[in-house]
């Protein structure tokens, strides 16, 4: 493969992430007309040319570049790159370029060529309906910390995956109800962005195929969260999961790998330690960060809270039971086969069928179960 023919474009679609070779023609033989073209003769004249029209959603873009024209090739590369690069919600929105450029040693007419998964038209619908969201679900007073966790629930209370593999952006997500994981990483980036709070786009794998994630900054440190593992598949109307809410590298490696780590900034610490630091600040807002605390199952964590004794056990189902409840998430201690015996004395509180997840407690020897119940 001829590698100076080409150009390497890293975009999403369909299961997510697709790295794609698309095609940079430089025709030096094909002369256009020059009627009507604006003068640029720096880098940052082209960066912003270019990233105006990307903004704009132009296909077609001509002007007269007026410099060293032997550089042109490759400074006309860098100032697409960037301008991509500096708005990831256009990065992604980018469907494939093309530019020529005829002229002399100082001075070119140039074409850039550009087509989009997403028209001028749908983003400002995506604008327009996340500013609706965002003023109803954003209250005054509101942390970052509550602002991103009721942003990441709307996203998964309001969208479903799109099995069909055909809907890849924000736009889709929101005028249809479906998207793959590019929608969801895309419109968080948007959601998150508008109340400002810094975030990027991740690539890599989860499960075996290709993916895409939102890595989100709070009080200066960064953790991963992805909107799409998070919502369930087929599509629970009213379930919302945390299990991919705000990690660290080391907890989200344990399923999810992404590329080009050195690019992206280290979420090094869990966040339930930042909540943790948070809570014992005190302060006015100490019972939103417990609330938080627990609405995330951190108090998981505690030990003492561990259940070891099936007594135990049946006394908390027993409350459930009288609030109207049917599942319950606890720390139990004791083997897998031991939890078995335990959940079939719950049988003689009158349930019908029940059902358990159970993991590994991460950092510890215990176990994560949940269970739910029919009566």
């Amino acid at each position: 493969m001829a590698k100076k023919a080409k150009r390497v474009i890293t975009i999403l679609l369909a299961s997510c992430l697709v790295v794609a070779w698309l095609p940079r023609t430089i025709d030096l033989d094909q002369l256009y007309a020059a009627s009507g073209t604006s003068e640029l003769s720096t880098a940052t004249d082209l960066h912003h040319t270019l990233l105006n029209a990307m903004s704009q959603r132009t296909e077609k873009l001509m002007f007269t570049y007026k410099g060293n024209v032997k550089g042109l090739k490759k400074q006309l590369q860098t100032s697409i790159d960037e301008a991509m690069k500096s708005d990831p919600y256009i990065q992604y929105t980018v469907k494939s370029y093309a530019f020529n450029y005829k002229g002399s040693n100082t001075t070119a007419e140039v074409h850039v060529n550009l087509s989009y998964r997403e028209t001028k038209a749908q983003t400002d619908y995506v604008n327009r309906k996340v500013d609706h969201v965002l003023k109803e679900i954003i209250k005054p007073g509101m942390t970052s910390h509550e602002k991103t966790k009721v942003i990441h629930d709307w996203i998964v209370l309001n969208l479903s995956y799109d099995t069909s593999l055909q809907k890849y952006t924000a736009y889709d997500g929101l005028a249809t109800g479906s998207t793959v994981c590019q929608g969801y990483s895309l419109l968080a980036y948007r959601m998150l962005e508008q109340v400002g709070i810094e975030n990027r786009i991740v690539e890599g794998k989860a499960g075996g195929q290709l993916h895409a994630w939102n890595l989100v900054k709070l009080d200066g440190k960064w953790y991963h969260m992805d909107t799409t593992w998070d919502d369930p598949t087929p599509d629970r109307k009213g379930k919302v999961s945390h299990n991919y809410y705000l990690l660290s590298d080391k907890e989200m490696a344990r399923d999810h790998v992404w590329t080009g780590k050195n690019k992206y900034p280290s979420a090094a610490a869990p966040y339930r330690e930042a909540l943790l630091q948070l809570m014992k600040a005190g302060g006015n807002k100490q019972e939103v960060y417990q609330k938080l605390y627990h609405a995330l199952e951190y108090s998981l964590y505690d030990e003492k809270d561990a259940i070891k004794e099936r007594a135990v056990l049946k006394t908390k189902v027993q409350n459930i039971l009288k609030e109207g409840g049917n599942s319950l998430t606890f720390r139990y201690k004791g083997t897998e086969n031991r939890l078995i015996e335990d959940l079939q004395d719950l049988y003689q509180l009158g349930m019908k069928s029940i059902s358990y997840f159970v993991s590994k407690l991460e950092g510890t020897t215990d176990l994560r179960v949940k269970i739910n119940w029919t009566m």
